[in-house]
């Protein structure tokens, strides 16, 4: 649920064409502590110290544990959700990633946040296909944390 004070922006299908070079808005912030950091290392078995060892990490590069950039990167479907809804999609389907990367590291219990920007929206069989730049920021720093392009796919009258 969005807990931002604007809510996402309710858009149907067919106006999705109309928003391409559009930033649609920003995301609530969503907190990335040392447990969900420790929680995402058991789940992939990556466990390397940079992110799971906070007294090592002291010493390291970034002062503290950071996140995965794969655990940045798997907050962006529900930091889309917080900015646009699309209320006549009766699926919808992750379809995938382009152009991924990761500029600044997500300290442990940094709170990241994302801007959404609407690339191309494509016709597809039974509805479109949406293709998005999500750029996920934090406070105080100015790079990105995370900047990739996604692709989902809105169909309507299936289920």
């Amino acid at each position: 649920m969005n807990q931002n004070t604007q809510l996402p922006r309710s858009v149907t299908i067919q106006e999705l064409p109309s928003l391409v070079g559009t930033v649609i808005g920003q995301s609530r912030p969503i907190t990335v502590p040392q447990d969900r950091i420790d929680a995402f290392a058991e789940a992939t078995e990556d466990r390397q110290w940079l992110h799971t060892d906070p007294d090592r990490a002291k010493d390291g590069p970034f002062g503290s544990t950071i996140a995965h950039g794969y655990l940045t990167l798997s907050l962006s479907t529900a930091l889309l959700w917080d900015v646009l809804d699309v209320t006549d999609a009766d699926q919808v389907v992750n379809y995938g990633l382009d152009k991924v990367r990761f500029p600044a590291p997500v300290p442990a219990g940094s709170a990241v946040s994302m801007s959404l920007e609407i690339l191309e929206v494509q016709d597809i069989k039974g509805g479109v296909q949406m293709r998005y730049r999500g750029s996920a920021t934090i406070a105080d720093q100015p790079k990105p944390v995370c900047v990739a392009e996604g692709i989902f796919r809105y169909y309507k009258g299936q289920s």
